[in-house]
């Protein structure tokens, strides 16, 4: 790999975090913003990125708390405070509309965006990424507000959560995430641990602030659909048949957006970007 083929790092500021993303190059073709999901970061869109950085402005985001964007002082990481972080961003690159391609949590951002300010998103891309399904969200009001504002109060609270477990080496890293997720080839996984991963004296840790994945009650409270009917914008709803979510062409999601396609990857799991690049990068290209 040389030089040529790697992005540049830029940073702006958000309510008082400083926020980092990832710039391809080729500032005069069409924006293309890459957001990642929870636990993720910037570089998980690279092979992506290389696909589309001849034809694309690519731009790949940090959110908050993830990868080499600063944590959040009090640990802020409801959906507003994304969404108020990705309206900054938009404003950064100017009035242009630009064409999004979203991952997992990077969705329910995302698709707040576009319903709040449609004329400004020019296509979007949905990689397994409309957040809580049916099912879970009826698992949620089973539990109740209440209990489910306990247990976030506890998990915030627990010094315990908020220590990392040291890992000794980058292959180590890649070893997990093969555990997590076994379709990643060898080359994926120390590809993504490498610049998901925090080199210390006695060892790495992982760049995300734990808190980002404690999911108050609240931040879900406003239906997905309340903001999926507005978005005026062509959506292609991608789904992974390994993956933990559920097909929105299947479970009523679908029927929300104005204009939207839906494909299903038999043979992929909630990464589709990583499960199926080839076939993923095919289709990507048709639609955009």
């Amino acid at each position: 790999m040389t030089t040529q083929d790697e992005p540049t790092s830029h940073y702006f500021t958000s309510q008082g975090v400083k926020l980092h993303y990832l710039d391809w190059g080729n500032p005069d073709a069409p924006t293309l913003l890459l957001i990642h999901g929870t636990r993720d970061h910037a570089r998980s869109w690279d092979w992506t990125a290389r696909a589309l950085r001849d034809r694309w402005h690519v731009v790949a985001l940090d959110l908050r708390g993830h990868g080499d964007s600063e944590w959040s002082p009090d640990g802020a990481y409801l959906l507003p405070y994304h969404l108020l972080d990705l309206t900054e961003l938009m404003e950064l690159l100017g009035p242009a509309p630009v064409t999004m391609v979203v991952h997992s949590y990077g969705g329910s951002v995302a698709s707040r965006y576009a319903g709040i300010y449609p004329d400004r998103v020019r296509k979007i891309v949905f990689v397994d990424s409309l957040g809580p399904g049916p099912d879970t969200l009826e698992n949620w009001a089973r539990e109740g507000a209440v209990a489910r504002s306990r247990n976030w109060l506890t998990q915030r609270r627990d010094a315990g959560a908020m220590q990392k477990r040291k890992l000794a080496s980058i292959e180590d890293g890649a070893a997990r995430m093969r555990k997590t997720n076994p379709k990643l080839t060898q080359e994926q996984a120390h590809h993504l641990a490498r610049h998901g991963l925090r080199q210390f004296e006695d060892g790495y840790v992982w760049k995300f602030d734990p808190r980002v994945s404690m999911f108050a009650p609240e931040d879900f409270i406003v239906p997905g659909q309340a903001y999926w009917s507005q978005i005026t914008a062509p959506a292609l709803l991608l789904y992974g048949a390994k993956s933990w979510t559920t097909d929105p062409a299947q479970d009523g999601r679908a029927a929300f957006f104005n204009d939207h396609r839906c494909v299903t990857f038999d043979d992929a799991g909630h990464w589709i970007h990583h499960d199926a690049l080839d076939e993923f990068l095919a289709l990507l290209n048709e639609f955009l």
